[in-house]
């Protein structure tokens, strides 16, 4: 076989061999991969849409080994992206060409539950239900529930900063950790937050939850738990209107109810998965809402009942409360199977996660619904309703490059109108690579040197997931000019380049 020729390739060849000499020395033989048929399963994470396979996959099963990785990659100016469990749908974990895939699944141990201070220290590759499931015999449980908990793991929750379906009322991941322990981009031990109620200086853990993996590797948390409640309550409201679906969560949220869970689903969803898994959804409704209430039973009963009757005001036709526990996990078993039941009726799908006032929800599906028709792909959608976050799913092909085109241009449209009714352009799922055009439209030049300050302040060579997150100035430069040229531009006011 002939020698390669190609720069390009001769230089990633001679990088690999250089990066996989520097490795061998601090792990094992079995914590390193680099053959082509061994780095192909890392090549992308839950956005299937763009691959890019890595230099080396080094899994560490030490916290030495993971310093050791980061010190020697630094040593050589190496870029590092740090990975979970791949579940994430920003292509947060998308690998660099000329780069270490850093995996953590080997770092899977609960090291302690504490039932009196009612915490969990957990590595960070552990899966974020089986912290429920250790907590369980205490009668705790920890709250944020991303639909992929039973695969998603806390670290990668971290980066992110996730959410799930339950939190309007216990919060995102960044409400519910008390303490990150991990490794700087050189390889240096750091701790952001405490087990105390406060620590001394700035809130250095506000900034490295929902960093992306930006700033520094996790390896150990130290997560809150709760008390699982007396009873929980799910109340599925159908409507013949998207419009009525909408105005109805604010209109929940204005009488001061505050559910354990408040969710939205439209009829091509609801369809999906009700198709999937039979959770007794109503298919002629042209939205659902899923409202939950959970206490003591005293607690509840009251609450079901005044939202029972908010929802008839704002024009429920069909209201159905969960009899028993079995039919309440029903009612939830199609919102937690949204995203596996959309990839049942389409080849791909990239989901978007922007957020916007509660108030806007009719007008963004709408909105979508006009978007489906101008590009001509389908969409389906599903809403963390309770705060604005939205997840549509745009339904394609990636094997047709004209229709990811046409993907990639919805979804822009999509976070750009959000960000027109006063959202943002991510909820929790990230920005990545997939958002990087759409930071252009919401941030200024001067707000995003802000950002890259940040993190230069923890990675100065800015190796830790390069190219992720902060476009560059040229980037929304050149964005801007695209969307003026070809017409595409919905919102002109917001370009800010």
């Amino acid at each position: 076989m002939n020698a390669p020729t190609d720069p390009e390739v001769l230089h990633r060849a001679e990088r690999q061999s250089q990066v996989v000499a520097a490795l061998q020395k601090v792990l094992p033989p079995s914590c390193l991969l680099w053959h082509a048929e061994e780095t192909t399963p890392y090549e992308c994470d839950g956005l299937t849409a763009y691959r890019q396979r890595p230099l080396v996959v080094a899994l560490p099963e030490s916290e030495e080994q993971v310093q050791a990785v980061l010190k020697a990659c630094h040593a050589l100016r190496v870029p590092v992206v740090a990975r979970g469990a791949g579940t994430g749908l920003s292509g947060g974990a998308l690998p660099h060409n000329l780069g270490v895939t850093l995996s953590l699944a080997k770092f899977n141990a609960i090291r302690r539950i504490d039932p009196r201070s009612r915490t969990a220290v957990v590595q960070c590759g552990v899966r974020n239900l089986a912290i429920s499931e250790a907590a369980a015999s205490y009668g705790l449980y920890y709250a944020p529930d991303p639909s992929s908990q039973i695969a998603c793991t806390i670290g990668g929750n971290i980066a992110e900063n996730s959410g799930g379906v339950h939190c309007l009322k216990y919060g995102l991941t960044l409400h519910n950790v008390l303490e990150v322990r991990g490794f700087t981009a050189d390889g240096e031990p750091v701790e952001f937050g405490s087990e105390a109620l406060d620590v001394p200086g700035y809130d250095l853990l506000s900034v490295v939850i929902g960093s992306e993996g930006m700033l520094a590797v996790a390896v150990e948390v130290t997560v809150k738990l709760i008390p699982k409640p007396q009873l929980a309550r799910c109340i599925m409201a159908s409507f013949d209107d998207v419009r009525k679906a909408g105005d109805a969560v604010a209109a929940v949220i204005g009488a001061g109810i505050i559910p354990a869970g408040l969710e939205m689903m439209d009829k091509p969803m609801t369809a999906a998965v009700e198709d999937f898994v039979h959770a007794g959804y109503d298919l002629s409704a042209e939205a659902i809402l899923l409202c939950e209430s959970d206490g003591t039973p005293e607690e509840v009963e009251e609450e079901i009942g005044r939202m029972s009757e908010v929802l008839r005001s704002a024009g429920a036709t069909a209201i159905a409360v969960s009899r028993d526990e079995a039919e309440r996990l029903r009612f939830w078993s199609g919102r937690k199977n949204a995203f596996p039941a959309s990839g049942r009726i389409s080849p791909d799908y990239m989901c978007m996660d922007s957020t916007i006032p509660r108030k806007r929800l009719a007008d963004i599906l709408l909105a979508i619904q006009e978007m489906e028709k101008k590009y001509g792909l389908r969409c389906a959608n599903v809403f963390h309703a309770g705060d604005g976050n939205l997840h549509p799913l745009i339904l394609f092909d990636a094997n047709d490059a004209d229709q990811l085109h046409r993907c990639e241009l919805f979804g822009a449209d999509i976070l750009e109108t959000s960000v027109a009714m006063g959202g943002t352009v991510t909820g929790e799922h990230g920005v990545g690579i997939e958002k990087l055009n759409s930071m252009c439209v919401q941030f200024s030049a001067e707000e995003m040197e802000q950002m890259r300050a940040v993190k230069r302040a923890f990675d100065p060579k800015e190796l830790l997931n390069p190219g992720k997150v902060i476009p560059t100035l040229n980037r929304c430069a050149e964005y801007g000019k695209m969307l003026v040229r070809g017409g595409r531009i919905a919102h002109p006011d917001l370009l800010r380049f």
